[in-house]
């Protein structure tokens, strides 16, 4: 007997190539929930690096700079 896994898998294989990308799309994005506590962190982190750069604390690249290093 199929698992449910088996016949999920059996019909979305049924759909159209745009059908089984969507499907995908959807998939994933339901996987990649935003955590609150590290979108927290992050936040709390931005804002010290931006505390920081207004105190001087920190040495500013241009970004032609770093770009320039990779071309």
């Amino acid at each position: 007997m199929a698992t449910n896994t088996d016949k999920v898998l059996e019909d979305a294989l049924s759909l159209s190539a745009d059908e089984r990308a969507a499907l995908v799309e959807e998939l994933i994005a339901s996987l990649d929930r935003p955590d609150p506590d590290v979108d927290a962190l992050w936040a709390s982190e931005a804002e010290a690096r931006i505390d920081a750069a207004d105190r001087g604390e920190m040495k500013a690249t241009p970004a032609s700079q770093v770009f320039a290093k990779y071309d």
